[in-house]
């Protein structure tokens, strides 16, 4: 494909925020990336988006700086140049948000044990007991899982805490945590392991590595991307292709995400083709937004 589009993280202590901040800039526009990248003391975090032959280049970059040398960049393909809107690329305290101030960890310091995509492949096909926890939101769950796996029922990675007391009957459990390229799944198997889980692992390279090496298995559905495409999935046996996503408006099969028309609101919910036509291509996530988009109440 023409673009492609760049995944990758790190967690490594970094300093002169601003200068890395200012050179990653540089070398994106150089290049004529888009995308995000946020820069935190904690490590980088960043998703982009381009030509092939300039995200290649970006990479002989990254790799040519010693703190970022080991990085396991993900690749996969773009549709064009508005698979992101623009570049930001952000200074903060956190590479993913989890707001917890002083209870933090270091993930270089205690996070759970690796389970590479083959040796998750196998314990699938073999039946070994393992309880796979979904670390992603809840409407990056609805449109594509792991089978059998354990929604966290996130409405945002901050929750932890509290989906930790949920789970707390697989302490002395064999856990896998599992996230889109696995920077959420550093920390959030590092504190299960800080709260009493005995057995805890993640996924190496996360749900995008897995399904790029084993298109079809044991991931049903698609994979929620932020980023232009929405969802993805690395399926050519068309014999695979499962859908689990459903309309919240009519519960039909759907893989079809929307945003409410209420920009008040703005809620991003799954619709499928025919009940946007009910709307007149004006979807709403319930009737009160409607009525008020509508100005018939407040």
């Amino acid at each position: 494909m023409k673009y492609k589009i760049l995944l990758f993280y790190k967690y490594i202590k970094l300093n002169n925020l601003e200068d890395l901040k200012n050179s990653q800039r540089k070398i994106c526009e150089t290049l004529n990336l888009k995308g995000r990248t946020i820069i935190a003391e904690e490590g980088i975090n960043s998703t982009l988006g381009g030509l092939k032959e300039n995200i290649d280049k970006y990479i002989e970059y990254m790799k040519a700086d010693e703190r970022f040398t080991d990085i396991d960049f993900k690749l996969s393909d773009g549709t064009g140049e508005n698979d992101f809107p623009k570049l930001s690329i952000k200074v903060r305290n956190e590479i993913v948000s989890t707001h917890l101030g002083e209870n933090d960890i270091d993930p270089n310091k205690l996070t759970g044990k690796y389970v590479k995509p083959d040796d998750l492949h196998t314990w699938f096909k073999e039946g070994k007991e393992f309880y796979l926890v979904d670390m992603r939101n809840t409407f990056e769950y609805k449109v594509g899982h792991f089978k059998n796996s354990i929604d966290s029922t996130f409405d945002r990675f901050r929750d932890l805490p509290e989906i930790i007391k949920k789970i707390d009957y697989l302490k002395d459990k064999t856990v896998v945590t599992a996230c889109t390229g696995g920077v959420r799944c550093e920390k959030a198997s590092g504190i299960l392991i800080r709260e009493g889980f005995t057995d805890v692992y993640q996924l190496y390279g996360g749900m995008h590595t897995y399904m790029k090496k084993f298109p079809g298995d044991d991931f049903l559905g698609k994979l929620y991307v932020f980023d232009g495409r929405v969802t993805v999935d690395f399926i050519k046996d068309e014999s695979k292709r499962v859908i689990v996503g459903k309309c919240d408006k009519c519960n039909n099969p759907s893989e079809n995400y929307v945003n409410c028309a209420n920009l008040s609101c703005h809620k991003h919910f799954i619709c499928c083709n025919e009940c946007i036509k009910k709307t007149n291509n004006t979807p709403f996530c319930n009737k009160e937004c409607m009525l008020k988009a509508k100005g018939l109440v407040e």
